[in-house]
C-alpha cells in the first residue's frame, strides 16, 4: 500500500440531498405543527446588529427550519440544527421587537414565540478602538451538559454592548455588555473545553480574547453518538486519476455543523468546510488520490460540533483503487 501525502486545505465541500420517504406509526404526530419556541433571547451586539437565540423545538415532528421575523418582517431562516443567528442591517438607536418560528419537515409552520425586545446602541463615529480584554475568567460545570461562566468586565471610551464566548475557535454563545456571566448548555459529557470570552463596542469592534478557562464535563462520551452515521466509500476514475467517494449522514447534535474532517491512511487529508446553511440529509463528497489503479486506502470522517469540539469519528473503510 502506498500513503498518498495530503495537506489539510479548507475547500468547499459539495453535498447531493437525498430524500428519505417512510410512514408515520399509527398515534404519531401527523398533522400537528411544531410548538412554538421557548427561552427567546435578544441580545445587541452592536450599532447594526442583534443576536437572536433559542431553544430546541422538541414536540412534534422533527423541525427541518427556524424563521426569525424582526416584527412581522421575516428577516433569517436558518437549518432546524441552529438555534441563534445574528440579525444585521439594522438601524443604531433603536428597538426591535423579535418572534421565531418552527416549520416542521413536512412544511407545517408553527406559531410564533413571545416577542423580545432588544434596543440597538448609537453608533459611534471613527471608532477604531477595541474594548480591553475581559480579565480573570472562572467557570465550573452544571453537570454534565452545562458550564457556568464569569469575567472581568472590559473597559471602552463608548462602552461595551456584548461579550462573545468561544470554545476553541468557535464562537458558541453571546451576552449583554452589562453581563459578566453566564450558562453555556448544549455540551457533551466527559469532554474537555477551552472557552475564551471577547467583547465588542457599538462599532463591532472586538477585544482581544480573555486568558483560556479549562473545564472538563463530568460523565463519559464514546463518540458513537456524535459519529457521522451510514458512511460509505467508494473509488472512481475520471480523466486519469481516481477519487474517493464518500457518503454520509450528519450526526445529531443541538446545532448547526459546518465543518468536517477527512483522514486518510491515518492522516488529516482535508477539510469541508460550509459558508452557509449545510443541507440536511445524506451527504456525498469526492476528493482526489492519484493515478495509480491498485492503491489500498483507509478513509474515516468526523464532524466539528456546535459546541466547538470534534465529534466522533466514523467506522474506517478501506477502498482500493481500480477495484
Amino acid at each position: 500500500m502506498r500513503r498518498i501525502p495530503l495537506p489539510l486545505v479548507p475547500v468547499c465541500g459539495v453535498l447531493l440531498l437525498v430524500a428519505s420517504c417512510g410512514s408515520r406509526a399509527a398515534g404519531s404526530d401527523e398533522g400537528r405543527a411544531p410548538g412554538a419556541p421557548t427561552g427567546v433571547t435578544a441580545v445587541a451586539g452592536s450599532a447594526t446588529s442583534v443576536h437572536v437565540m433559542w431553544n430546541a423545538v422538541t414536540d412534534g415532528p422533527g423541525i427541518g427550519s427556524y424563521e426569525v421575523y424582526r416584527g412581522t418582517t421575516k428577516v433569517e431562516e436558518v437549518s432546524g440544527s441552529q438555534h441563534m443567528v445574528d440579525v444585521s442591517r439594522l438601524r443604531p438607536s433603536t428597538m426591535y421587537a423579535f418572534t421565531v418560528r418552527a416549520r416542521d419537515t413536512d412544511g407545517r409552520l408553527g406559531p410564533r414565540s413571545r416577542a423580545v425586545r432588544a434596543r440597538t446602541p448609537a453608533m459611534a463615529a471613527a471608532d477604531h478602538s477595541a474594548p480591553t480584554r475581559p480579565l480573570k475568567p472562572a467557570g465550573r460545570t452544571v453537570g454534565s451538559r452545562a458550564v457556568q461562566l464569569s469575567w472581568g468586565a472590559s473597559r471602552d471610551a463608548r462602552g461595551v454592548v456584548s461579550y462573545d464566548v468561544y470554545q476553541g475557535g468557535t464562537k458558541i454563545h453571546s451576552v449583554g455588555g452589562n453581563q459578566t456571566a453566564t450558562v453555556v448548555t448544549g455540551l457533551r459529557p466527559g469532554t474537555a473545553y477551552v472557552f475564551t470570552v471577547r467583547a465588542r463596542d457599538a462599532a463591532g469592534n472586538l477585544s482581544p480574547a480573555s486568558g483560556p478557562l479549562r473545564l472538563r464535563t463530568p460523565g463519559t462520551d464514546d463518540g458513537r453518538n456524535t459519529a457521522p452515521a451510514g458512511f460509505t466509500a467508494t473509488t472512481h476514475r475520471t480523466g486519469g486519476a481516481y477519487y474517493i467517494d464518500l457518503s454520509w449522514v450528519p450526526p445529531r447534535a443541538d446545532g448547526v455543523i459546518t465543518e468536517y474532517q477527512v483522514q486518510l491512511d491515518g492522516t488529516a487529508a482535508t477539510s469541508l468546510v460550509w459558508g452557509g446553511t449545510p443541507p440536511r440529509g445524506r451527504a456525498r463528497y469526492s476528493f482526489y488520490t492519484g493515478e495509480a489503479a491498485g492503491e489500498e486506502h483507509r478513509v474515516r470522517l468526523r464532524a466539528r460540533l456546535p459546541d466547538g469540539t470534534w465529534g466522533g469519528w466514523s467506522t474506517e473503510r478501506t477502498v482500493t483503487t481500480g477495484g
